[in-house]
């Protein structure tokens, strides 16, 4: 009897240990519900997303929107005709402690616009809770890759009128020279960054968010470099 009873009691204590130290949900099974939320959203279907986020869920989104569950379904809708796609999760990371599940990915988008092609990266972190035998998505957050525009065609005839040395405070210039064939600029202690064309007076830098316009006064010469970034304005006047 003290041997079947220490052998039944080995048993419980492994098992206890077996539930407490192998997570009840896999990361696989994670990507496949996220795959599936994301497989619905062309058709506009909201049931994976009824099911798989909890009453009390909290969604923040690449627009900057706060949702709560009620308008993160609402907000599921059919692409419009002529629309279609598809998005594809890939680098899923987790992390499964208990009854809480973090799980982190890429989103690759696909957009087909009357035949045009459209791509998109973006990155989300949802955090799955299981509460009652069901695990749902208590937080999320979405993130948009920067993503450079597309180069322009670029007039050699007006480098010339960008050139000189632009000034945001005292000692704090920003040099606009031609080399070659392109349009550089250099911050006082910075390296040169090559100016790329967007449109007329208006260009970006490879890998670098906002834009970078020249103002041009009533004579039309350029007398003010503006670095615009998420919409605000950083005005840099040209000294020579």
């Amino acid at each position: 009897m003290i041997r079947r009873a220490t052998l039944i009691a080995a048993a419980a204590f492994a098992a206890g240990c077996s539930r407490g130290t192998h997570p009840t949900i896999t990361q696989e099974e994670l990507v496949r519900r996220t795959q599936e939320l994301y497989d619905a959203t062309a058709d506009g279907d909201k049931r994976p997303w009824e099911k798989y986020f909890a009453p009390d869920a909290m969604y923040f989104d690449e627009k900057g929107r706060s949702m709560d569950k009620r308008a993160l379904v609402s907000d599921q809708s059919p692409l419009p005709p002529g629309y279609s796609g598809e998005i594809k999760l890939v680098k899923p990371q987790s992390r499964i402690v208990g009854d809480t599940a973090i799980l982190s990915y890429d989103l690759d988008e696909t957009e087909i616009v009357f035949g045009q092609n459209l791509r998109a990266r973006y990155h989300g972190t949802d955090t799955w809770m299981q509460r009652g035998g069901a695990w749902q998505i208590v937080a999320g957050q979405m993130l948009r890759y920067y993503e450079d525009p597309a180069p322009g065609k670029s007039d050699l005839k007006k480098h010339g009128d960008y050139v000189g040395t632009y000034e945001l405070a005292p000692g704090k210039d920003l040099t606009v020279s031609i080399e070659g064939t392109d349009l550089v600029s250099q911050r006082s202690g910075k390296p040169k960054a090559v100016l790329l064309p967007e449109a007329p007076d208006i260009f970006f830098r490879r890998g670098i968010e906002g834009r970078l316009l020249f103002h041009r006064d009533e004579r039309g010469k350029a007398d003010a470099l503006i670095d615009r970034r998420n919409n605000e304005d950083i005005v840099w006047k040209k000294i020579r």
